[in-house]
């Protein structure tokens, strides 16, 4: 049998050094090629054709769910798994939408990579339990209007109701109803609270 080929994407080449590490002993996995962002991940995907793509999500110039979205437009057949820090469930959730069939936190990687790589090869998802655990706990309460996203955002940069208005084109009155809205779907206590909410959930970042 063939080894299962791996395309391994990140911008930190001490990553990709970590990943070549932990399987170059493994005579069934072989990586035949690495790529710094997510327009080289497309690129390198044409070159190599591999079975196997583990694919960072925070990147330069083309972020790691462009990049997924790009692959899987033009190879749907692509087995993707995210390996990521951030265990945002919103990001999550994206990046499944998105075509990926795994999710891997970097501080698990020794102990489930080479796990995961060989259940996605067979056809399978690898979705640990924790992580599963959080898309359940969170995916039907995340879903904020883009609206809500924007005035959120414009909260967590400091500016008052009246200013996200003028910042939005809309009343002052508006943007009190959408503050309402995101403090009951996020179950937030305030404004600070709903704005650290959703940096930790990754519905947006600054």
């Amino acid at each position: 049998m063939q080894p299962i080929k791996v395309l391994t994407v990140d911008d930190h080449p001490l990553l990709r050094e970590g990943i070549v590490g932990v399987l170059e002993d493994e005579a069934d996995i072989d990586v035949v090629a690495e790529a710094s962002n997510g327009g080289e991940a497309l690129e390198r995907f044409r070159h190599h054709n591999p079975d196997v793509t583990l694919m960072d999500l925070q990147m330069p110039d083309v972020s790691g769910l462009d990049s997924i979205i790009a692959i899987m437009k033009e190879f749907p057949g692509a087995r993707i798994i995210v390996v990521t820090t951030y265990s945002g469930d919103v990001q999550i959730v994206r990046a499944l939408k998105a075509g990926a069939v795994g999710y891997l936190l970097k501080s698990t990687l020794r102990k489930e990579l080479t796990n995961a790589i060989r259940t996605v090869h067979t056809g399978r998802r690898y979705i640990p339990s924790e992580i599963a655990a959080l898309i359940a706990e969170h995916t039907p309460e995340y879903a904020l209007s883009e609206r809500e996203i924007e005035v959120l955002k414009c909260i967590a940069e400091g500016h008052a109701n009246k200013e996200v208005g003028a910042r939005l084109f809309i009343s002052e009155d508006t943007v009190k109803s959408h503050m309402r809205s995101i403090l009951l779907k996020l179950a937030a206590n305030d404004r600070t609270h709903a704005v650290t909410i959703a940096l930790r959930r990754g519905i947006f970042s600054i």
